[in-house]
């Protein structure tokens, strides 16, 4: 479930900073294809039982790392419309989630991040950032499934966004409802990842990347709440806790800890650690680990730097409810910035 929610989140934060796209509606299927939301939510609880992988939800951090990581793979959903300004990537995922697929569109949330490479250009997913996605077989049974009942009506865009939030749903979250009509990019290119917001990125950084994207500093707190899902690599977080240098925002205890896991020599090759202890549920631990200062990436402990984000991280971190509300809203307002031009009929390549 994780890597669906991080498809979606990948798709969007790759997302290009122009295009408004077209105006999208809640009842867009509702007579060409009712069943297609139905069609979705099965075929990811399904994976889920199957491969429990793909319940860490959304890396939205590095990867979409919305940022916000897997955000329960949101991670997914965040790439597809962000991308990484600097080039660098460090090795972050929230546990391969169809969120990270949903934010890796650097076109906006056009699907592009599901593209296969071919010749001599190679695809989004196949970029430096997007190494760890794996699950894109389910967005392709569901898309499958769908064309059998609806040819050429639903687009994968739509169905990443519907199955980021059956992700979520999945792993504990809200539900919302997912506003549709979404169209499917007809390019694709690894070079487009550079854009995604880095975990290296301080509140500056951060208020820059998501405000070209129309994005407010309320959705930057909320959206980052997705770190509360998935896994990172110790090259994410390495550079904070380097005994020559350790970063003073982070506790002490937790960077030893980390070193531990991390050891500049024989360290074993996947090595890292979860974003948090409840890393496959959807809750608001991560925001009490930031004012513990044990946030993971540099970015996260950044919320404390400015007052606004300051201020709505202890909000969440005292309410669940609080928190739910306005990830939902945020991320409805991310995954609402399209740049498609088709309906493909096969989400791997273009019509």
């Amino acid at each position: 479930m994780a890597f669906v929610a991080a498809l979606f989140l990948s798709s969007l934060l790759t997302l290009s900073v122009s295009s408004p796209g077209h105006a999208l509606s809640l009842n867009y299927y509702d007579k060409t294809c009712p069943d297609a939301e139905m069609i979705v939510a099965n075929t990811v609880k399904t994976a889920t039982s199957r491969d429990k992988t793909i319940k860490l939800l959304f890396d939205l951090t590095e990867k979409s790392q919305v940022w916000m990581s897997a955000f329960v793979d949101i991670h997914l959903n965040f790439d597809v419309c962000f991308g990484h300004p600097n080039g660098e990537h460090p090795d972050v995922n929230s546990g391969d989630s169809l969120l990270e697929l949903v934010f890796i569109f650097p076109q906006g949330c056009d699907a592009s991040v599901l593209l296969d490479s071919k010749g001599n250009n190679k695809a989004e997913k196949d970029g430096p950032p997007n190494g760890s996605l794996h699950a894109f077989y389910v967005i392709d049974s569901a898309k499958k499934q769908v064309e059998a009942i609806c040819p050429g009506v639903v687009s994968c865009a739509d169905i990443l966004a519907f199955a980021a939030r059956d992700a979520i749903v999945l792993s504990g979250g809200p539900t919302w409802d997912v506003p549709k009509g979404r169209k499917d990019g007809r390019t694709s290119k690894a070079s487009e990842t550079a854009n995604l917001p880095s975990p290296l990125f301080n509140i500056s950084q951060l208020q820059q990347s998501f405000s070209l994207r129309g994005l407010s500093m309320d959705d930057l707190a909320a959206l980052l709440g997705a770190h509360t899902l998935g896994f990172a690599h110790c090259s994410s977080f390495e550079s904070r806790i380097n005994t020559n240098n350790v970063d003073p925002t982070i506790n002490p205890t937790f960077a030893q800890s980390l070193r531990n896991i991390c050891p500049i020599k024989n360290r074993a090759k996947n090595a890292g650690t979860t974003m948090d202890p409840s890393s496959t549920t959807f809750d608001n631990t991560h925001y009490k680990l930031i004012l513990q200062q044990k946030g993971l990436f540099y970015s996260d402990q950044a919320l404390l730097t400015h007052p606004k984000t300051k201020r709505l991280v202890y909000r969440f971190a005292t309410s669940r409810k609080a928190f739910r509300e306005a990830f939902v809203k945020s991320m409805i307002k991310m995954s609402s910035i399209t740049g498609g031009q088709e309906v493909r009929k096969d989400c791997r390549v273009v019509n």
